[in-house]
């Protein structure tokens, strides 16, 4: 009895992982420390980008400061280089809760209006490049002469032709919606594309012998075995595609002169030197590409469930 007690106080007691550890293991800690990295370097980015006018500001007029007043006012200018992170707040405070959902100066106004033809364009595009990859995929003619263009078709920059889209669509009587959801569906149908050709090509060619074993058709093949395994690379793929439709749809608005969504919103700040208003515009669309990404990633847990997918991993 004796000897027991004596190996069990030998056995050193297991520590207990810190409250530093506990958070730095999970994704909290993490994001949390990146976040506050980033606001450290955005005030120092808006006190040295905004503080040449205020010392020329400070010396026309004869007066003394010290570095704490320079720090204050850069944070607290009416139209900074680079607004701080509590004016861009207050701003989308003031144009979110503020206002009337209804009305031009709301940003969930302008946000409705952009995440409409972000939509529109997203679901275009995915058809247009699950279309396109399932052609690619069992033609080998296509696979040799469209896939090279729809590869070139991105090295265009999306600011020269979008005004040409606009025009066209706009000397056919196209407008408003219509050409924003063209710009989006132009970027968003390549990563679908792109990565349904790879999930349709990634089964084995070991299963694919099976299935023409089993005197399996074309459709069968498809249904049975290219299209479960694609799902995973189509997922992915849309979490790029809808990102991106989003970013098509605000540069679709920009070289309409739109009146209405985040692109404008964007025009008339750069217009009247609002730069509050710009950063608080940029910050809307972050928040909403966050939110459509999740949407997104909701969906291919559903999705990856129903099919089994999601259990496969735990079930060995």
């Amino acid at each position: 009895m004796t000897t027991e007690v004596a190996d069990a106080a030998d056995v050193p007691a297991v520590q207990r992982p810190g409250v530093v550890s506990r958070l730095m293991s999970g994704k909290a800690g993490p994001v949390g420390l990146m976040l506050l990295l980033i606001l450290v370097i955005w005030y120092a980015g808006a006190v040295y980008l905004n503080a040449p006018r205020l010392i020329d500001g400070y010396e026309r007029s004869d007066t003394e400061w010290t570095f704490s007043q320079l720090t204050d006012d850069a944070w607290a200018m009416e139209r900074p280089i680079l607004p701080a992170p509590h004016q861009v707040l207050v701003e989308l405070n003031k144009t979110i809760f503020g206002k009337k959902i209804t009305s031009k100066r709301s940003l969930i106004y302008h946000s409705w209006v952009t995440i409409s033809s972000t939509l529109l364009g997203f679901v275009l595009g995915t058809s247009l490049g699950m279309l396109l990859a399932v052609g690619i995929v069992h033609v080998k003619a296509l696979d040799k002469s469209l896939m090279p263009w729809v590869i070139a078709s991105q090295t265009i920059p999306i600011l020269a032709i979008a005004p040409m889209i606009i025009v066209v669509l706009g000397a056919i009587g196209l407008t408003g919606l219509v050409p924003k959801s063209i710009i989006s569906m132009y970027l968003c149908f390549f990563p679908v594309t792109i990565g349904m050709v790879k999930g349709l090509r990634s089964p084995d060619p070991l299963q694919l012998d099976l299935m023409r074993t089993y005197s399996s058709s074309t459709s069968q093949v498809f249904w049975k075995l290219r299209w479960p395994s694609s799902v995973p690379f189509l997922f992915a793929s849309l979490k790029v595609a809808i990102a991106i439709s989003l970013v098509g749809a605000i540069v679709g608005e920009l070289p309409t002169g739109a009146q209405a969504g985040i692109g404008a919103r964007l025009l008339v700040g750069s217009y009247y030197g609002q730069t509050i208003q710009i950063w608080s515009a940029l910050v809307m669309a972050s928040i909403l590409a966050g939110l459509l990404v999740a949407l997104v990633g909701v969906a291919e847990k559903f999705v990856l469930r129903r099919m089994g997918v999601a259990q496969t991993g735990g079930a060995g």
